[in-house]
C-alpha cells in the first residue's frame, strides 16, 4: 500500500493549502482493525480524497467505473484500494467484491446517495447501498462532510478555497448479515431513515431536510 500512503500524505498537504480550515472530528469512532462500512454523504469530487487523507485505516472505496478508464488510472485506482461499480444499474460484481473485502477484515467505503449532490443537500439513499449494509452485517461508521460542495460543486471546473469539516460518527449496528432479500427489504426503511438522519446531523444539514424515499437500481 505504498502508493496509497504516498497519495494520502500528498492529499493532506494539498488539503491544508486549499481548505481554510479542514476540521476533522470523531476519528476516535473509526475502528483501527476489523471490517466496517464507512458510509458518507457525497457533496464533491473532493470527498473520497479528503476521507482517505484523514482516515487512519486503508479504506477500500466503491468508485464509479468511469474513473478506471483514463490512461494510467486502471493501474492507479486499484492501488488506492478502489474498486469499480457501474452506476444506475444492478452491479452484482461490485457487491461481491465489497463483501469479499469485508470478509478479509478490510473497511469498505460507500456513499449513501450513490453520486454527488447537485445542490449540496443530502439526496435520497440508494437502495443498493441499504441492501449492502444489511447483507454485510458489519458496523457502519457514518461520515458527514460539510463545505465540500461550496469548495468544488459538481458543475464547477475547478475548486476554490474554503472551510470543510468532516465528522465521523459512532458505529451503528444494524441487523445482519441478512442473506434473504425479502427479509432485507423489510429493514430497508429503518436503515434509510437512520442513516439519512445521522448524515444530516453530522453534515450540519437542516433537521427538516431529511430526504424522502429510496432510489432504486444502483447496485
Amino acid at each position: 500500500m505504498i502508493v496509497y500512503r504516498l497519495t494520502q500524505y500528498t492529499a493532506r498537504l494539498l488539503a491544508r493549502a486549499l481548505l481554510r480550515p479542514l476540521e476533522v472530528e470523531g476519528l476516535e469512532h473509526v475502528p483501527r482493525s476489523g471490517p466496517f462500512l464507512l458510509v458518507a454523504n457525497h457533496e464533491s469530487v473532493l470527498d473520497p480524497v479528503l476521507i482517505q487523507a484523514v482516515c487512519p485505516p486503508v479504506v477500500h472505496t466503491m468508485t464509479r467505473s468511469a474513473q478506471f478508464t483514463p490512461p494510467g488510472m486502471g493501474w492507479y485506482m486499484p492501488r488506492l484500494a478502489a474498486f469499480p461499480v457501474r452506476r444506475y444499474q444492478v452491479d452484482a460484481q461490485a457487491v461481491r467484491i465489497a463483501l469479499r473485502r469485508l470478509a478479509a477484515d478490510r473497511p469498505v467505503g460507500v456513499y449513501l446517495e450513490g453520486e454527488r449532490s447537485w445542490d449540496g443537500r443530502l439526496q435520497p439513499p440508494r437502495l443498493g447501498t441499504l441492501r449492502l449494509i444489511l447483507r454485510a452485517g458489519v458496523p457502519v461508521v457514518p461520515v458527514g462532510i460539510h463545505g465540500a460542495y461550496e469548495v468544488w460543486p459538481r458543475w464547477a471546473g475547478r475548486p476554490k478555497r474554503g472551510p470543510v469539516r468532516i465528522r465521523f460518527g459512532a458505529p451503528i449496528h444494524f441487523p445482519g448479515p441478512i442473506r434473504n432479500r425479502a427479509e432485507r427489504d423489510r429493514h430497508v426503511p429503518d436503515v434509510a431513515a437512520r442513516m439519512s438522519a445521522e448524515l444530516l446531523r453530522l453534515s450540519d444539514g437542516e433537521p427538516g431536510a431529511r430526504p424522502q424515499g429510496v432510489v432504486d437500481n444502483d447496485l
